[in-house]
């Protein structure tokens, strides 16, 4: 099965990080969290908007971007941003990839841009506006990636509960 790792650089809004969790558990992605954080692990906000898949993750956390760096060496990293200039679908995205979010008030480093220029992405939007919610972002990436590797492990058939097709 094919790897796919979210990762939050300093995530500061407990719901986000909440709804982005739910993200990673219903799709089988690892979530990795880089502190500081803006918020406790224990927050209830956190908890709720996660609901009752918390036991269902696969979660990592770091004290610092180079740690996350240094136990993470061979893994395929893709940077989004607002700053990118590569769209995120025109990317092939192999397995073990990492996706990189950062904060919601200032986004990724820029040194941390400058030097990964290449891997560098964007979901495209209107210009003249400032970004996606970071939870709306991580799951349209997420979906993107998972859509090119064929929604692997993943149902594709619902079933209604009073009824049969």
């Amino acid at each position: 099965m094919k790897r796919l790792n979210i990762v939050l650089v300093e995530p500061q809004i407990p719901q986000n990080t909440g709804n982005i969790s739910r993200t990673c558990a219903v799709t089988g992605a690892a979530l990795h969290l880089i502190k500081p954080y803006g918020f406790q692990i224990s927050d209830k906000h956190l908890k709720r908007a996660g609901l009752d898949y918390w036991d269902k993750l696969e979660i990592y956390e770091y004290n610092n971007l180079d740690e996350f760096f240094e136990k993470n060496k061979g893994g395929s990293f893709y940077y989004f941003t607002t700053k990118g200039t590569n769209v995120y679908s025109d990317v092939s995205y192999p397995d073990n990839s990492f996706i990189l979010f950062g904060r919601e008030d200032k986004g990724l480093p820029e040194s941390l841009l400058y030097e990964n220029k290449e891997s560098c992405v964007r979901i495209p939007m209107r210009p003249e506006l400032r970004s996606l919610n970071l939870s709306n972002s991580v799951a349209i990436a997420t979906y993107e990636i998972l859509r090119q590797w064929d929604f692997p492990d993943l149902t594709r058939e619902g079933k209604l509960t009073q009824y049969t097709w």
